[in-house]
Order: structure tokens, then C-alpha cells, then sequence
């Protein structure tokens, strides 16, 4: 029998590649503004923009296995020019969304559920300009640990921290081939993520394979967060 799992913004980026890798074996629904990229997938899509709807208001299946939460921001600017809007704006997507969007669906989640998260390898390795990103984050990893502990056995909390990955997201920085070689030398892989290589563990951490792992931050980041090959 097919499991229900649910992907908050999964319409693009690492949200698109792993619902493409779950249709096999699951039924995936997708609340997202946006279905354009979604045609011709075996995929349920619900009308849903995560800052303004209610997500208890769409029709779901009564019962979920996994809940994914994609939605995120990378505002890389100076501290000095960050006013504290900036800083609640990251905080609202990154984490209140999510808030929001587990409470919204918590009674829905069966035994041996499993619930993914994403944050940056920026929380661990201090980087400048990620002040607002790295703290929104930060907050949610803290959070996914704590909500862990709080669900377990029912229900599995893991956090993937990754370093750039190419989707929409990070355009801005890898548009062209020398900003992408440059990120890619920044990390002892030598090349930066792709969205395949998150969905990979986000599928993973949905799985039963998983069934013994929670309350973990995973660092999927090219090696940039333990070592140093400079």
C-alpha cells in the first residue's frame, strides 16, 4: 500500500526532484502556489501559498507518512544593511510556516511517520552576510530537535543542512559558469549540490531504512562543514 506524503512547496528545486523520486512508490501531495512544473507527474497539487493559507482548510488524506518542508530564503547581506524586517521575514518562512504547516496536519500523521526538514550548512560554519538566513535556520534545527524528542516513537524529526545547491533558489549566485566554479572550489567535492542529491536524502529519511534515526542535523554540503582542504 502506497504511503501519503505531503511536500509544503515542493512545485521546484529540491521540493520537484524528490516528489519526482517518490511517485513510484507513494502518493505525494504538493501544496504549493505554483503547478506549471508539475504536468505530466503522478502527483496530487493543492492551491497553497504557505504565508497567507491555512493548511487545515485544503483537502488532504486523512492519514500522512512523511511531511517535507521546503519553503526557504538565502538574504545574504551585510549585518549593517539588515533591518529587522529582514530578519522576521526569514523567520516567518523558515520557521513559523512550518510551525504553522505541522500543527495544520499533526493529528494526520500515522505511527512511524517521518518528518524533513531543511536548513544551511551556514547554522555550523560561521559565514558573513548569512546573519538573518543562519538565524531563521538555526531556530529550526533547535526546533527539530525538540519536536524530536517531543513525538517520538510516533513520529521521526531530521534536519538536512546543505551548502548551495543549484535550483531557482541559489540562481543569483551560480548564473553563470565562473560564479559556479567558484562556489564549487570552496568545497573539497569541488563541485556545488545538485537538487537530486537532496532529494536522495530527503527520500532516504521518508524511508523505513531510516526507521532508527531522529533528532539528527545532517550535513549534505560537499564536506564544507568538517573539512578543511585548503
Amino acid at each position: 500500500m502506497k504511503k501519503n506524503i505531503l511536500l509544503i512547496g515542493g512545485s521546484s528545486g529540491i521540493g520537484l526532484a524528490t516528489a519526482k523520486l517518490l511517485t513510484e512508490s507513494h502518493e505525494v501531495y504538493i501544496a504549493s502556489r505554483s503547478s506549471d512544473s508539475l504536468t505530466g507527474l503522478d502527483i496530487h497539487h493543492l492551491p497553497f501559498d504557505v504565508t497567507t493559507d491555512d493548511l487545515s482548510t485544503l483537502d488532504l488524506p486523512a492519514e500522512l507518512s512523511g511531511l517535507v518542508y521546503c519553503p526557504g530564503s538565502i538574504n545574504l547581506r551585510p549585518f549593517k544593511g539588515l533591518k529587522p524586517e529582514a530578519f522576521e521575514a526569514d523567520f516567518q518562512i523558515n520557521v513559523m510556516g512550518f510551525v504553522k504547516s505541522l500543527q495544520a496536519v499533526l493529528s494526520k500523521l500515522t505511527t512511524n511517520s517521518s518528518v524533513v526538514l531543511y536548513s544551511t550548512v551556514a547554522v555550523k560554519v560561521g559565514m558573513p552576510f548569512h546573519a538573518s538566513v543562519a538565524a531563521s535556520k538555526g531556530a529550526l534545527e533547535g526546533l527539530g530537535k525538540s519536536l524530536a524528542a517531543e513525538l517520538a516513537p510516533k513520529t521521526r524529526v531530521n534536519v538536512i543542512a546543505p551548502s548551495i545547491t543549484n535550483t531557482p533558489l541559489a540562481d543569483r549566485f551560480l548564473n553563470n559558469e565562473a560564479k559556479m566554479e567558484k562556489s564549487a572550489q570552496r568545497h573539497p567535492l569541488k563541485r556545488v549540490g545538485e537538487a537530486s542529491d537532496i532529494a536522495a536524502m530527503t527520500r532516504f529519511l521518508l524511508s523505513d531504512d531510516s526507521s532508527w534515526m531522529t533528532g539528527q542535523i545532517l550535513g549534505l554540503d560537499g564536506g564544507m562543514s568538517t573539512l578543511n582542504t585548503h
